[in-house]
């Protein structure tokens, strides 16, 4: 094997070694009300402030379970008819939430000029699949819909998310394209995303252990998610692929998700969608939301953030 593919950086080394001095357990060991606080905790110690927006608010848009929470950013108090970017969180559909996801959201606005809505969709194991779905596709349906409460016209959608999120990015776009909503999903863009049974692939294999997302915190999440394997809402590639829109999907070069996101962004290709993919070698699962901590990580995000204005100026 090539010496590139277990590349790590000093940066992630450093904070790799400092998780290690610290210990604390996994996920999988405290469960999800303990997990979820951790989750917090380290965004506290490792994500980059926040910028400063012209519109930060708090609102909810009603769903199959009530009504679901959002965080409404942009970095202009008022803008022309344009598309809005859904963002969806990761966090193993078990933890993370809007709070933690905070400061990545104000980047998101800040770089890409455009409005965003971030979805606080139903957590597993209290609310197993698809409840995670059910969420985030009545979010982007409701986005598109230029609801009075947003006070901009929408024209389409961009739909990016991380992980987990970066999962609910694909099946949410599959969903609006079978059942189109009033605007497009112009572009999609998955971060580090599960996309197939990850189970067989040699990343996981490879940083199972010590890159900060585990094998055996991999296996816990999906056993409280519950979600089907069979099911395209669970694993997206199960399904045609063949309609998806422009798509830019990056992956971190010590994730255990590796090749999950390799294998989605070939698959696209092979059906002809227009793919940018982007591997960020020697960088860990989760580091677009560790910059203070993985300092690196940042032009790694622009770079993303660069990819999405790409195609979105392209089919805008």
């Amino acid at each position: 094997m090539a010496d590139t593919e277990h590349f790590v950086r000093d940066d992630v080394r450093g904070f790799l070694d400092m998780l290690e001095q610290i210990g604390g357990k996994g996920v999988e060991e405290v469960g999800a009300v303990e997990g979820r606080v951790q989750m917090k905790t380290m965004g506290q110690l490792a994500e980059a402030p926040p910028r400063d927006l012209a519109v930060k608010k708090d609102l909810t848009c009603p769903g199959p379970a009530g009504d679901i929470p959002l965080r409404f950013y942009d970095a202009k108090e008022t803008r022309d008819a344009g598309p809005c970017v859904v963002f969806i969180h990761g966090g193993g559909f078990v933890i993370g939430d809007i709070e933690v996801y905070d400061s990545l959201c104000t980047e998101i606005a800040h770089q890409l000029d455009l409005p965003v809505v971030s979805v606080e969709y139903r957590l597993a194991p209290e609310h197993p699949f698809p409840a995670a779905p059910d969420d985030c596709e009545a979010a982007a349906r409701w986005v598109a819909s230029s609801p009075e409460a947003l006070g901009r016209e929408i024209t389409g959608l961009v739909i990016t998310g991380d992980s987990a999120g970066g999962n609910l990015t694909i099946v949410t776009t599959n969903q609006l394209v079978n059942e189109p909503a009033d605007v497009p999903v112009i572009v999609q863009a998955p971060i580090y995303p599960v996309a197939s049974d990850v189970s067989q692939h040699r990343s996981l294999k490879d940083f199972a252990e010590g890159f900060l997302l585990t094998g055996a915190a991999m296996a816990w999440f999906t056993e409280q998610y519950g979600g089907d394997p069979k099911d395209p809402r669970n694993t997206p590639m199960v399904g045609d692929c063949s309609n998806t829109p422009p798509t830019v999907v990056c992956t971190a070069g010590l994730d255990p998700l590796r090749d999950s996101g390799r294998e989605y962004a070939s698959h696209l290709i092979q059906q002809g969608t227009e793919v940018i993919y982007l591997e960020f070698p020697g960088i860990i699962h989760g580091f677009t939301t560790l910059r203070k901590a993985i300092p690196s990580g940042q032009k790694d995000l622009d770079a993303f953030l660069d990819a999405i204005k790409l195609m979105v100026e392209r089919y805008r």
